[in-house]
């Protein structure tokens, strides 16, 4: 019991700090956590189809600015150093785990068939 409660508190101070390292980075480059997501995948491609048009105009000025500044080794801070960064906020995450959990459920109904 106390094996479990110290290795939980243990994992949850290394997930914050692993979290504020993480964003620290996208922070970097302007991008955000969801940006980094892979869309060839088919649950994140059928979300980004259903997301609004803005979301996805803004995931690609995203990524296109991070490319540029990788090329001119810069950071985002050089030109923006005052710019409110949000790199946790989520717009497409809930639509990708519903259509997970759709995927799922559909695997399930057909396992009669194996």
């Amino acid at each position: 019991m106390a094996l479990e409660l110290f290795s939980k508190k243990f994992m949850d101070a290394a997930s914050r700090w692993y979290q504020k390292s993480v964003g620290h980075e996208l922070n970097k480059m302007g991008l955000r956590y969801e940006d980094l997501l892979i869309s060839d995948r088919p649950d994140v491609s059928e979300a980004m189809q259903l997301a609004d048009p803005d979301v996805i105009k803004g995931r690609m000025r995203r990524l296109k600015r991070a490319s540029d500044l990788s090329f001119k080794a810069k950071e985002l801070t050089d030109y923006q150093p005052d710019m409110k960064y949000e790199p946790f906020k989520l717009e497409m995450w809930d639509d990708i785990k519903k259509i997970q959990k759709r995927n799922e459920e559909a695997l399930l109904l057909d396992m009669h068939k194996k």
